[in-house]
Parts: C-alpha cells; structure tokens; sequence
C-alpha cells in the first residue's frame, strides 16, 4: 500500500470475458471479496466460491463479468484491526480504502471511479464492507455485508484500536456514523435471518437507519446461521445485486 506501507496477499479472479479479443479494449468493474477473522483467503474460492459463483451468474445472464479481489481483512496477523486505521498502528482502513484500489487499478484493466467498485465480505469481512463503503462512497458505489455487525470489536484479538480517542470509536460505529453524519451516497446490502443469526435486531436498525441518497436492500432468510452454508446461499444473489450496481465504464 502506497499510503498505508500494509502488504497483503490477495487472489484476483478474472472472468474469461477479460481474455476475449472482444473486450479488449474494455474496463470491467471490480468487487473487494472479505473473508471474516482470522479466517483465509482459500476460504473465499473453495469453501465460498466466489469464483465459482460468479462465472455461473453470468453465464446464466443474471450477472455481468466482473473482477473479484479476494483476500483476508487480517493484513496485520494475528491482530484483527477491524479495518480501522489505529493510531501509531496498522492503517487499515487506508490500504482497504485508498490502496488497493489504486495498485489493483494499476495492474488491471478496472475503472477508476466509485461507479466501478463493490465491496463484499462475511462476518468481520461483511462489518469492513459496510464501513469502508459507508466512510468512502466516493471510492466504492455498492458494499454488502453478509451476517455483518456494525460495530468495531474490542477484545483480546484487537488490542487498543483508538486509544482513548472517543472520536475513533464513534466513527467505528456505523449506527452512530448514520445518526450523526450527513447522509452519504452508496447503495448497501445487508443479511441476516429471522432464525439462527445474532444480528437480526441490528441489521433492522441499520436498515431503518440509512437515509436518502444512500439506498438499503436486505437478503432476510427464514432460518439460517453465522456459516459458510448460509452464506452460500446469499453469495448468488449478492453478487447479482453488485452487478445492478456497478458499471464497466
């Protein structure tokens, strides 16, 4: 990361459209894949199959080709950062925000502008999505947060994310960020299940919450879990709702 000094492995997939002489000339929007804490970025093509999933919606029409980045939001292992930039510690937020979209930009025939990112991620992945989406629409139009929580953890795993500083923490949560900040542009994606889930309370807050001229929609199963299988279930139409949303131009 140009700005955050933060190195990460990530597994970038490319749809067969983007080798075609047809689209050569081409940009293709992008979508920012997380896995949850500690979790593994194999998680995300054999467990989730992103990759998968995505190569299926379009070939069933229901989605356009599009580039997914792939990788853990734990960029500062073991430590889980809740993709926050910690004072004196790992600039998360920045190298999520800020840098990956530039290198991935640099490297990739990917637009540069909010219209042509997503962000997606599950459990501590769907809690990163939501705030980086929240906090940056100007970098990504579209974020979904699969069996999301929408405040920053703080346990052993985490350490002092804010020091002291109330600011950060307010900021880190996305109920205070939507009650006290102007509304800001981005559509979100949020899913929970009426069975099964701990956040159901809090995703209908969330959703009640988000005002005009971001835009809400929910995946509400009837029973369901904080797991893959859940989540298998919610990637397909996930990724489709991405794809309504961003554009390859």
């Amino acid at each position: 990361g140009r700005l955050s000094g933060i190195e990460s492995p990530a597994y970038v997939y490319l749809p067969p459209e983007y080798f075609r002489s047809a689209y050569a000339k081409r940009t293709f929007p992008a979508v920012v894949v997380l896995t949850g804490y500690p979790g593994t970025a194999e998680n995300l093509l054999k467990g989730l199959r992103y990759p998968r999933t995505a190569h299926e919606r379009v070939k069933a029409g229901k989605a356009q080709p599009m580039i997914l980045v792939m990788l853990r939001p734990t960029v500062a292992p073991p430590r889980d950062t809740e993709c926050v930039d910690i004072p004196k510690g790992p600039q998360t937020e920045t190298f999520f925000a800020k840098d990956l979209p530039e290198a991935i930009s640099q490297s990739y025939r990917v637009g540069k502008q909010a219209r042509n990112w997503g962000i997606i991620g599950n459990s501590t992945g769907g809690y990163c999505a939501l705030k980086i989406g929240l906090h940056h629409p100007d970098r990504y139009a579209a974020s979904a947060g699969l069996s999301a929580y929408y405040k920053a953890a703080e346990d052993p795993t985490t350490g002092d994310l804010f020091h002291g500083k109330q600011e950060l923490r307010d900021r880190a949560d996305l109920m205070w960020t939507l009650e006290n900040r102007p509304p800001s542009s981005g559509s979100f994606l949020v899913t929970t299940s009426r069975q099964g889930e701990g956040n159901l309370r809090s995703t209908m807050r969330f959703i009640d919450k988000v005002k005009a001229p971001a835009q809400v929609s929910s995946i509400v199963l009837d029973s369901g879990g904080h797991n893959f299988t859940t989540w298998r279930r919610e990637i397909p139409p996930a990724l489709e709702w991405l794809s309504g949303r961003l554009s390859a131009q």
